[in-house]
């Protein structure tokens, strides 16, 4: 799950400042699910602007609409009925959502309401964790599900640093060493065999570098 955090609202409305016909428009996917983006929070920061424009008796005018996923096209276009009544659109999607908005509505301003901050995962109500860096080459069998990249505070591909105490990140004592969770997950899988490779440093290229990524599935296609 891509997750999103809203930007402060003193940004938000520096961002709108030329703009007098506005949509706030939210996101029913990843971002409704980490509590920044979906029905209710785009409810809740198209109120507050609404408050805030007529406390400093400006003259604008916000409506909110919320699209089950900002990043497919069959979804977006659902805007073409509407989108011609606004200068401008405040997204509360993901970065890659304001984008796929800003390219099929290019005549209009797609600004970002929310800062993109990681793929991860819900670990409780109201937690969120980072556990995954889309490098495009997944090692998890190799590491016992856990990905060292994402989750050892110094990206350690071929054992511990040595510095943890008590299974904490010597980096961050709030931090579980990656290291000791790879290590206790394949010995209760008797698979510590998988350490005794050598692992080569991260191909980079597969995930930056070379443009944008793409991928293309034929037997997906219309």
């Amino acid at each position: 799950m891509i997750t999103a955090q809203q930007k402060p609202i003193n940004e938000i409305r520096g961002m709108l400042g030329p703009y007098k016909r506005i949509l706030v428009l939210g996101c029913a996917s990843c971002v409704a699910e980490c509590a920044a983006g979906g029905q209710k929070e785009t409810a809740m920061l198209a109120s507050t602007l609404r408050m805030m424009a007529k406390m400093n008796n400006e003259d604008v005018t916000i409506h909110e609409h919320t699209l089950d996923r900002q990043c497919v096209r069959d979804f977006v276009v659902r805007l073409d009925e509407i989108i011609s009544s606004y200068d401008a659109v405040l997204s509360l999607g993901c970065g890659a959502g304001v984008q796929a908005v800003a390219e099929m509505f290019s005549e209009i301003p797609i600004i970002p309401a929310l800062n993109t901050e990681f793929i991860g995962e819900t670990r409780a109500q109201g937690l969120w964790m980072e556990n995954c860096l889309g490098c495009g080459d997944c090692m998890l069998y190799y590491f016992g599900g856990v990905c060292p990249l994402a989750r050892c505070s110094k990206q350690l591909f071929n054992g511990p640093c040595g510095g943890s105490v008590g299974g904490r990140c010597e980096i961050n004592q709030d931090v579980d060493c990656a290291w000791q969770q790879i290590i206790d997950r394949l010995t209760r899988f008797g698979a510590m065999d998988r350490l005794e490779m050598i692992y080569p440093p991260k191909n980079w290229s597969r995930k930056q570098g070379g443009g944008p990524r793409k991928i293309i599935r034929e037997d997906q296609q219309r």
